[in-house]
């Protein structure tokens, strides 16, 4: 059992939170990221035990092009800043991850200004991937080379060059050196080279005992990224989508469809596929902009922190605020909030109220970290599971209708009565069923 293991997630865009500026001017070192030992607590009160944040490193704009992996962005402040950051997380119990932005470079990157300078002359020109002299692109450098996504700002690295891989995996070790970091989220690990992060599993079961690798993966089978020689989990796209849509189209069969592919994915096993679920995140929009009625909200949140897999949250979304992409941006996605503005919210926003007692079910619960998962019942609007560990069950149950529904859901287990954990009702065993009456738009976790 690492810690990953029983990990509920929250997810910090710095440069947004803190409101730094969109561009990166190179002026004056500006400690943001000072302000932002304010969440720590926060993250606490909600019952959060890992920070995923990034990007930290200094680049040029939105953070993904990285121009030295090793300085904290001047915009956030300096690596003491980051050091205190993360110890202070540390002593609060909050393991931290940083984003890995390794499949691709600014264009201010000094591999890629030596490349700018010096051309066919320079050493790093095989760092990149399919430099081509003949060609040209719209900075008007003379030459081309492969990007990602289709932007040149975005510079791809020739992950097969042993140099790079080195760079890389260097970069890695200063990290838990520098800042002592408990794991890596992988930007764009679909697009990464097996090896390269073959080779990044070694150095991360070098660097620190339970040191976690998790990619960024949206489409596709999740096995091919997590397996004993590669990584330790992806981003579960898969049934993000389904959260929303099956909610907004009164269809939990793509949800449970959804669990059941995965679960395939591991050979049947939740052991063998242990995924990052989200809500939303930075890429995304809100799931309060996404759900057709809002009353869903707690639906989607009660089976993010159920199903199997590592819950997260984004923030500013425990306070069910919205946020849509706008003109092409993401900007809206990546608000600067004021902790201020939110201090009664644990007790004044049902949203708020709601992740705080799902954060604490999680971690009172080792069902939910470690359990199985068995369907018990399934309609277009009602949807029960179990999760079984060590002899021990707790029963999910929710109803994405706009009325009341009284269900009786097949049960075989040892207990003869169960109670709701966010609701405090005692529920009993009769006749190899739990009678459950639920409200329009709610659920309950039996324990």
């Amino acid at each position: 059992m690492a810690w990953y293991d029983e990990a509920v997630f929250y997810h910090i865009y710095p440069l947004g939170l803190s409101g730094a500026p969109a561009q990166n001017t190179k002026g004056e070192i500006v400690h943001r990221l000072r302000k932002l030992e304010k969440w720590i607590d926060h993250m606490k009160l909600i019952g959060c035990n890992a920070l995923y944040i990034g990007p930290l490193f200094e680049s040029v704009g939105h953070g993904y092009e990285t121009t030295d992996y090793k300085t904290l962005d001047r915009r956030l402040g300096d690596n003491d800043d980051l050091k205190h950051f993360v110890a202070a997380c540390h002593e609060n119990n909050i393991r931290v991850i940083f984003d890995g932005v390794f499949n691709h470079t600014g264009r201010d990157f000094f591999a890629f200004t030596d490349l700018k300078e010096h051309r066919e002359n320079s050493r790093y020109k095989d760092w990149y991937c399919n430099v081509n002299f003949y060609g040209n692109n719209e900075y008007n450098d003379g030459f081309s080379y492969d990007n990602w996504g289709g932007y040149n700002l975005l510079v791809k690295l020739n992950q097969k060059n042993p140099e790079v891989k080195h760079y890389i995996y260097d970069i890695i070790r200063f990290w838990v050196s520098e800042f002592d970091i408990d794991g890596i989220r992988l930007d764009a690990a679909d697009v990464l080279d097996f090896d390269f992060m073959k080779g990044m599993r070694q150095v991360a079961d070098e660097v620190k005992p339970d040191f976690w690798l998790m990619g960024e993966v949206i489409h596709g089978e999740y096995n091919r990224w997590v397996n004993p020689d590669t990584l330790h989990s992806v981003t579960n796209y898969h049934l993000n989508k389904a959260l929303w849509s099956g909610c907004n189209e009164h269809n939990f069969f793509e949800i449970a469809h959804t669990v059941k592919r995965l679960y395939d994915m591991g050979g049947g096993h939740y052991e063998n596929l242990k995924l990052y679920n989200f809500a939303d995140n930075h890429d995304v929009e809100r799931i309060a902009s996404k759900l057709i009625n809002k009353n869903h909200f707690a639906i989607v949140h009660i089976l993010l922190y159920t199903l199997p897999g590592m819950p997260s949250i984004y923030y500013g979304s425990e306070f069910a605020i919205e946020g849509k992409k706008e003109h092409g941006s993401d900007a809206s996605l990546r608000p600067c909030l004021a902790l201020s503005d939110y201090q009664q919210a644990i007790t004044e926003n049902e949203a708020t109220a709601l992740i705080a007692k799902l954060g604490r079910i999680r971690q009172d619960s080792p069902v939910l970290s470690y359990g199985e998962y068995r369907e018990l019942l399934l309609t277009n609007r009602q949807y029960a599971f179990a999760r079984s560990y060590n002899g021990d069950d707790v029963i999910t149950v929710v109803n994405n209708d706009e009325q009341e529904i009284t269900l009786h859901i097949p049960y075989s287990g040892k207990p003869s009565a169960f109670t709701g954990a966010l609701t405090k009702k005692t529920y009993s065993v009769k006749d190899g069923q739990i009678e459950v009456t639920l409200p329009a738009c709610g659920g309950d976790i039996l324990v």
